[in-house]
């Protein structure tokens, strides 16, 4: 999503690319190893509604409508059985084909599924697929799936008009109202949004657990999304800011307090030291969203500051700082450890969608750059202290 700007034709060679890899019921492959494609099949509830948001990203920014009329064909193979929550095999071709505008039309109606609280059930696993046993009985929930799916639905029933199908666009914007007012009767916890509801109905990110009280995705696509309440996305922001963001040490927790000791058992993140990667660590693709959601509430003091902390050239400045990061200082790392005596430490550079999302963060959310067609949009977010910048941008 981020190459639209530089390389819109990669964007729509990626597209194409995913669409081939969904299956007929409109899952998705969780990854595959080219060239036999041979790969992993999930219960994860987020992966297939990537491709809506891609494509409505593509379409909308550049405005190639004729990529929607490209037929692809379907993978098929057998279901996920209930008690796994993965398999991995080699799927076959189906005979079925369709456009792409109906790959994601698939995708989206794949994801209507809600459990007792009116949330997306989170399958084995959403975005953070370490929390692979909320929903092991297949009736766990996702608050920020929920907030995820608003995105998607909103951005699609756009692309849906233009298209002229208005009903399928009726039909997304009502499943997105209706999910809204779901996710304000069901999911805020006083302070902040909960992240999630365990098969028996336990929520998690909430005061009341001992572990995993906050979780930062449920607010920063609060923000993103549109969908949360203007009062509470802030607040549930500011509870990030107390909470989450580390000042001592540059760097930006996932959540806090990490998982270690308590009953609470979400998945192999568990497994990872408190501290460490998704368990309570910087996980950096998150990190980035933080930023970008205090840039969204316009709130550019913070947003630079946490480019600031994230940014990994600056974990380069003196030879105490290369001494803690220990990774290179010219790529993203996935993650930064929280954990002494790691704290500050980089890991799994080179190995990360989060280089995307950075550019995304720089160029759109604080430079303030917007694609539109043949139109360029500019809102920035700037600090008090910059007079000007400039910036060389060559159209396609």
């Amino acid at each position: 999503m981020a190459l639209v700007h530089a390389e819109p034709q990669r964007v729509r060679e990626q597209i194409m690319l995913c669409a081939a890899h969904q299956f007929v019921e409109g899952d998705v492959q969780h990854w595959w190893h080219p060239p036999s494609n041979r790969g992993v099949r999930t219960r994860c509830s987020d992966d297939y509604l990537w491709l809506p948001l891609a494509v409505c990203r593509y379409v909308l920014c550049t405005g190639d409508t004729g990529v929607l009329d490209e037929s692809i064909s379907f993978l098929e193979g057998r279901p996920v059985g209930p008690e796994d929550d993965s398999y991995y095999d080699l799927p076959g071709y189906s005979a079925e084909s369709a456009s792409l505008y109906q790959h994601c039309v698939r995708a989206i109606r794949h994801s209507l599924t809600f459990g007792e609280h009116g949330l997306p059930l989170i399958g084995s696993g959403d975005w953070n697929d370490g929390m692979n046993l909320v929903g092991l009985h297949g009736k766990g929930e996702s608050v920020w799936l929920g907030f995820f799916l608003y995105d998607v639905l909103m951005r699609f029933a756009e692309l849906a008009q233009r298209r002229g199908d208005v009903t399928f666009a009726g039909q997304c914007q009502t499943e997105a109202a209706q999910l809204r007012q779901r996710i304000e009767q069901t999911a805020w916890d006083g302070a902040w949004y909960r992240r999630a509801y365990f098969d028996d109905g336990t929520p998690l990110g909430s005061a009341v657990n001992t572990e995993c009280q906050i979780d930062s995705i449920s607010q920063s696509w609060s923000v993103l999304s549109g969908a949360g309440d203007s009062v509470r996305s802030r607040m549930g922001m500011d509870a990030v800011y107390a909470r989450l963001v580390r000042h001592d040490h540059a760097l930006i927790q996932l959540l806090d307090p990490p998982f270690d000791t308590s009953d609470l058992d979400p998945g192999y993140i568990k497994g990872y030291v408190p501290g460490v990667r998704e368990n309570g660590g910087q996980y950096t693709h998150a990190a980035i969203w933080t930023a970008m959601a205090f840039a969204a509430l316009g709130d550019s003091q913070r947003a630079w500051e946490l480019l600031a902390m994230i940014n990994p050239v600056n974990h380069g400045k003196s030879a105490a700082g290369v001494a803690i990061y220990k990774v290179e200082p010219y790529v993203i790392a996935a993650d930064v450890y929280a954990v002494s005596p790691h704290t500050g430490r980089g890991g799994w550079s080179w190995y990360t969608g989060s280089a995307g999302w950075m550019y995304r963060l720089i160029v759109e959310s604080l430079l303030g750059l917007r694609l539109e067609g043949d139109k360029l949009h500019f809102a920035p977010c700037l600090l008090a202290t910059w007079q000007a910048f400039k910036l060389h941008y060559r159209y396609k």
